[in-house]
């Protein structure tokens, strides 16, 4: 009976804990949220992400409101002799925060780290526990897990800067960072329930091949070669 009453205790205790650091979260969040915001800042955003003067002043305003939340909440690394700034730190932000507009989600909760190379890099010049390099391939931008992002300042600015182009690494790596909240990096969305992922998988399918048959027939569209490269 007693190690019944210990236990229900201890659980009690962790709700309890669990409970109250969800609150405490939650008003520091409501905070940031309405946080005057830099000028120097929205300067930034202004320069370097164009997409911003597209959106209306509500989604411009839960746009930096999110960017306090996710620069208050991630740690950011310099690699490759890269001297951190607020322009990449800011730039970096506000597009990883852009793909969460209109969505009451979380900013990135699993994200620790965002490692910043100056340029494009290959694996075997950067060393993180548990990953080995091939040696040889070069790339602009890695998402490990939900824990860590890697990215290429040089191609973040490009991404950022040029909108008709349809390429930025950091929308490619946090889409991944988005996918893999459920556990899997499999590109199947969170959807409520079971039936919805028969129909999302074959709405999904027959979109590919529509896709493949396109570019087969070299049909210039918003997704290029690369997006067929599996669905």
């Amino acid at each position: 009976m007693l190690r019944l009453v210990l236990v229900a205790g201890v659980v009690v205790t962790v709700f309890i804990v669990w409970m109250v650091h969800r609150a405490i979260k939650k008003a520091r969040h409501q905070k940031l949220m309405v946080k005057p915001f830099p000028p120097e800042w929205e300067a930034i955003l202004h320069s370097h992400f164009p997409l911003y003067d597209r959106l209306s002043p509500e989604l411009q305003k839960e746009l930096r409101g999110k960017v306090h939340i996710f620069l208050d909440e991630k740690n950011f690394e310099g690699a490759g002799g890269l001297e951190l700034t607020d322009e990449i730190r800011v730039s970096i932000a506000a597009q990883a925060c852009f793909l969460l507009l209109n969505r009451q989600a979380e900013v990135y909760p699993g994200l620790v780290t965002v490692v910043v190379y100056p340029s494009t890099y290959k694996h075997a010049d950067r060393i993180i526990p548990g990953v080995v390099g091939d040696g040889g391939a070069t790339v602009a931008g890695e998402s490990w897990g939900t824990d860590l992002v890697v990215l290429a300042w040089n191609q973040v600015e490009k991404g950022a800067k040029n909108i008709h182009d349809g390429h930025n690494v950091v929308f490619h790596e946090f889409a991944h960072q988005l996918d893999a909240a459920n556990g899997d990096t499999d590109g199947v969305p969170v959807l409520e329930k079971g039936s919805s992922h028969d129909m999302w998988a074959m709405v999904c399918q027959e979109e590919f091949n529509s896709l493949v048959d396109n570019l087969s027939n070299h049909k210039k569209l918003v997704m290029d070669r690369y997006g067929a490269t599996n669905p």
